[in-house]
């Protein structure tokens, strides 16, 4: 149950520290975050997060990642379905205090939300097969990011950094493009609130992060030096 109150509190804090930074300051030009900055946040909620829930839950924060740390042997199968609810619990309660927040000014819509999709839902146009790509090109990375960072003859202590930083790296790419998932409790705490285009093209921000990361598992599985 520790285990899983962490996740949740770290999805919470993903979603409320990367989705927040979206909503709430990105949307206004003057502030001057604009996409660097949306991508900072979501690498520093990760790394805040490694270092304090961390030694609890191994911080997955993301399905995808639980998933992958699994086939990548790295995580036991009893306990990926409550971590992936964890997750989604978390995640759908930062957006909810992300949506309590925005609608105290005056003239509120609710929009995008900072929601991910496709096509005239893409930030920059882009398709459905580009979106499925991104999607999936971009888990692979950060499991192999994260397989790599907490494998045991990692330097020790760094492993939190390189997957905030990596993580960086991935929303300055895909933002454009999907506005950048990687994560399906993320996507669906967004859409819930977005409304009917987010949930109609949420199947792909699960189906595609779940592909890189099993595909990631397997890959760094064998190219390890892991028995």
């Amino acid at each position: 149950m520790k285990k899983l109150v962490a996740e949740f509190i770290g999805t919470l804090w993903l979603v409320l520290g990367g989705c927040g930074s979206a909503v709430l300051a990105a949307a206004y030009p003057e502030l001057g975050i604009g996409f660097v900055g949306v991508a900072l946040a979501f690498g520093l909620t990760v790394v805040t997060m490694a270092y304090a829930i961390g030694h609890i839950s191994g911080c997955h924060l993301n399905p995808a990642v639980s998933i992958g740390l699994w086939i990548g042997g790295r995580f036991d199968r009893k306990e990926l379905l409550p971590y992936i609810g964890a997750q989604v619990l978390g995640g759908i309660a930062g957006a909810a205090i992300l949506y309590l927040i925005a609608s105290g000014k005056p003239g509120f819509e609710v929009g995008g939300f900072a929601a991910n999709g496709f096509g005239e839902h893409s930030p920059g146009g882009y398709s459905m097969v580009s979106a499925l790509v991104t999607e999936i090109a971009m888990t692979f990375m950060f499991l192999i990011i994260i397989l790599g960072a907490t494998h045991p003859k990692a330097p020790a202590g760094f492993a939190g950094l390189a997957i905030g930083l990596g993580l960086t790296l991935i929303h300055l790419i895909s933002i454009p493009v999907t506005n950048t998932s990687v994560n399906p409790a993320r996507s669906t705490s967004q859409a819930l609130f977005a409304g009917d285009w987010a949930i109609s093209q949420l199947w792909l921000f699960w189906l595609a992060p779940i592909v890189g990361a099993m595909i990631a598992g397997v890959v760094y599985k064998f190219v390890s030096q892991e028995d």
